[in-house]
Protein backbone atom coordinates (compact mmCIF):
# COMPACT_ATOMS: atom_id res chain seq x y z
CA UNK A 1 0.00 0.00 0.00
CA UNK A 2 2.78 2.49 0.87
CA UNK A 3 4.50 1.72 -2.40
CA UNK A 4 0.83 2.40 -4.21
CA UNK A 5 0.56 6.01 -2.99
CA UNK A 6 4.55 6.86 -3.32
CA UNK A 7 3.75 5.79 -7.05
CA UNK A 8 0.40 7.90 -7.23
CA UNK A 9 2.00 11.19 -5.61
CA UNK A 10 4.68 10.74 -8.14
CA UNK A 11 2.11 10.68 -10.70
CA UNK A 12 0.33 13.56 -9.65
CA UNK A 13 3.60 15.56 -9.14
CA UNK A 14 4.36 14.59 -12.82
CA UNK A 15 0.89 15.92 -14.43
CA UNK A 16 0.69 18.96 -11.83
CA UNK A 17 4.60 19.77 -13.38
CA UNK A 18 3.85 19.08 -16.84
CA UNK A 19 0.56 20.62 -17.57
CA UNK A 20 1.32 23.83 -17.64
CA UNK A 21 3.36 23.35 -20.56
CA UNK A 22 2.70 23.15 -24.09
CA UNK A 23 4.91 22.26 -27.42
CA UNK A 24 6.11 26.05 -27.50
CA UNK A 25 7.10 26.35 -24.24
CA UNK A 26 5.45 27.37 -20.39
CA UNK A 27 1.95 28.70 -20.64
CA UNK A 28 2.12 32.04 -19.87
CA UNK A 29 5.26 33.09 -20.75
CA UNK A 30 4.84 36.00 -23.48
CA UNK A 31 8.32 36.61 -23.77
CA UNK A 32 8.85 32.68 -25.45
CA UNK A 33 9.55 32.86 -29.09
CA UNK A 34 9.98 29.35 -30.93
CA UNK A 35 13.48 28.67 -32.77
CA UNK A 36 13.29 29.91 -36.00
CA UNK A 37 13.46 27.05 -38.75
CA UNK A 38 16.25 28.61 -40.36
CA UNK A 39 16.80 24.89 -42.50
CA UNK A 40 12.95 25.63 -43.74
CA UNK A 41 13.86 29.13 -45.77
CA UNK A 42 17.43 27.19 -47.04
CA UNK A 43 15.59 24.74 -48.07
CA UNK A 44 13.83 26.72 -50.64
CA UNK A 45 16.93 27.77 -52.91
CA UNK A 46 14.92 30.51 -53.93
CA UNK A 47 18.00 33.04 -54.87
CA UNK A 48 16.85 36.63 -54.90
CA UNK A 49 17.42 39.09 -58.10
CA UNK A 50 17.69 42.78 -58.32
CA UNK A 51 13.79 42.85 -59.43
CA UNK A 52 12.45 40.27 -56.09
CA UNK A 53 11.24 42.36 -53.35
CA UNK A 54 13.63 41.74 -50.53
CA UNK A 55 11.73 43.83 -48.31
CA UNK A 56 8.97 41.11 -48.50
CA UNK A 57 11.53 37.92 -48.18
CA UNK A 58 12.63 39.75 -45.24
CA UNK A 59 9.50 40.29 -43.98
CA UNK A 60 7.89 36.81 -44.42
CA UNK A 61 11.46 35.24 -42.90
CA UNK A 62 11.41 36.77 -39.87
CA UNK A 63 7.53 35.24 -39.56
CA UNK A 64 8.41 31.76 -40.10
CA UNK A 65 8.13 29.73 -37.20
CA UNK A 66 5.44 32.19 -35.40
CA UNK A 67 2.55 30.11 -33.99
CA UNK A 68 -1.28 29.22 -35.08
CA UNK A 69 -2.83 31.28 -32.91
CA UNK A 70 -7.01 31.50 -33.98
CA UNK A 71 -7.59 35.26 -34.79
CA UNK A 72 -3.96 36.31 -33.75
CA UNK A 73 -2.62 38.88 -36.28
CA UNK A 74 1.30 39.46 -34.44
CA UNK A 75 4.67 37.22 -34.08
CA UNK A 76 3.39 35.76 -30.65
CA UNK A 77 0.53 33.83 -32.84
CA UNK A 78 -1.24 34.62 -35.81
CA UNK A 79 -3.81 32.89 -38.54
CA UNK A 80 -3.05 32.73 -42.17
CA UNK A 81 -5.17 35.70 -42.70
CA UNK A 82 -4.22 38.01 -39.48
CA UNK A 83 -0.16 36.89 -41.22
CA UNK A 84 -1.51 37.72 -44.71
CA UNK A 85 -2.88 41.05 -43.52
CA UNK A 86 -0.27 41.63 -40.97
CA UNK A 87 2.68 41.61 -43.98
CA UNK A 88 0.84 43.25 -46.44
CA UNK A 89 0.39 46.21 -44.67
CA UNK A 90 4.07 46.65 -43.61
CA UNK A 91 5.60 45.84 -46.78
CA UNK A 92 3.16 47.78 -49.43
CA UNK A 93 1.57 49.72 -47.37
CA UNK A 94 -1.81 48.35 -48.45
CA UNK A 95 -4.67 47.52 -45.90
CA UNK A 96 -7.03 43.75 -46.98
CA UNK A 97 -9.47 42.83 -45.30
CA UNK A 98 -9.37 40.35 -42.15
CA UNK A 99 -10.97 37.35 -43.26
CA UNK A 100 -9.34 34.98 -46.20
CA UNK A 101 -12.71 34.98 -48.44
CA UNK A 102 -13.30 38.42 -48.31
CA UNK A 103 -9.68 39.32 -49.26
CA UNK A 104 -10.15 37.61 -52.59
CA UNK A 105 -14.12 39.28 -52.93
CA UNK A 106 -12.98 42.97 -52.36
CA UNK A 107 -9.44 43.43 -52.56
CA UNK A 108 -8.36 41.00 -55.60
CA UNK A 109 -8.70 40.46 -59.06
CA UNK A 110 -8.76 36.81 -59.97
CA UNK A 111 -5.52 35.82 -61.97
CA UNK A 112 -4.66 32.46 -63.74
CA UNK A 113 -2.17 30.37 -61.42
CA UNK A 114 -0.07 30.67 -64.46
CA UNK A 115 0.55 33.99 -64.14
CA UNK A 116 1.22 34.40 -60.07
CA UNK A 117 4.07 36.59 -59.51
CA UNK A 118 5.53 37.56 -56.02
CA UNK A 119 2.98 39.40 -53.66
CA UNK A 120 0.07 37.76 -55.23
CA UNK A 121 -2.47 36.09 -53.21
CA UNK A 122 -3.12 32.08 -53.30
CA UNK A 123 -6.80 31.15 -51.74
CA UNK A 124 -7.58 27.57 -50.63
CA UNK A 125 -10.70 25.69 -49.94
CA UNK A 126 -10.06 22.84 -48.06
CA UNK A 127 -13.49 21.90 -46.28
CA UNK A 128 -17.20 21.44 -47.29
CA UNK A 129 -19.12 24.91 -48.76
CA UNK A 130 -17.29 25.80 -51.14
CA UNK A 131 -15.84 28.91 -49.50
CA UNK A 132 -12.25 30.14 -49.59
CA UNK A 133 -10.49 29.39 -45.94
CA UNK A 134 -6.93 29.67 -46.14
CA UNK A 135 -4.58 32.71 -48.09
CA UNK A 136 -0.92 32.46 -48.41
CA UNK A 137 1.54 35.45 -49.94
CA UNK A 138 3.20 33.75 -53.37
CA UNK A 139 6.62 34.42 -52.97
CA UNK A 140 8.19 32.51 -56.80
CA UNK A 141 8.71 29.00 -57.64
CA UNK A 142 5.74 27.87 -56.68
CA UNK A 143 6.57 29.07 -53.49
CA UNK A 144 4.35 30.84 -51.09
CA UNK A 145 4.44 31.46 -47.24
CA UNK A 146 1.56 31.04 -45.06
CA UNK A 147 -0.18 29.95 -41.44
CA UNK A 148 -0.21 26.44 -41.06
CA UNK A 149 -2.56 25.59 -37.94
CA UNK A 150 -0.25 22.12 -37.01
CA UNK A 151 3.07 24.50 -37.52
CA UNK A 152 2.63 27.99 -37.71
CA UNK A 153 4.08 30.07 -39.97
CA UNK A 154 6.20 28.02 -42.91
CA UNK A 155 6.64 28.07 -46.65
CA UNK A 156 5.09 25.22 -48.86
CA UNK A 157 5.01 24.60 -52.27
CA UNK A 158 1.54 24.77 -54.52
CA UNK A 159 2.48 21.91 -55.89
CA UNK A 160 2.43 19.73 -52.94
CA UNK A 161 -0.11 17.50 -52.91
CA UNK A 162 -2.80 19.11 -49.98
CA UNK A 163 -2.22 22.36 -51.94
CA UNK A 164 -2.75 21.50 -55.37
CA UNK A 165 -6.04 19.49 -54.15
CA UNK A 166 -7.76 22.13 -52.08
CA UNK A 167 -6.33 25.35 -54.61
CA UNK A 168 -9.13 27.73 -55.26
CA UNK A 169 -7.92 30.51 -57.10
CA UNK A 170 -5.12 33.46 -57.20
CA UNK A 171 -5.60 36.68 -56.72
CA UNK A 172 -4.01 40.02 -57.60
CA UNK A 173 -4.82 42.62 -54.72
CA UNK A 174 -6.33 45.62 -56.24
CA UNK A 175 -4.16 48.83 -55.63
Amino acid sequence: MRIFKSLLLCLIVIMVTACGTSRHGVRGNRGYKPPQPQSEWSRLDIKLSGSDNKELYREVKSWLGTPYRAGGTTKDGSDCSGFVMTVYKKVYGISLQRNSQLMFDRNCREISRADLREGDLVFFNNARGGRINHVGIYLKENKFAHTSSSQGVIISDLDERYYATHFFAAGRVKR
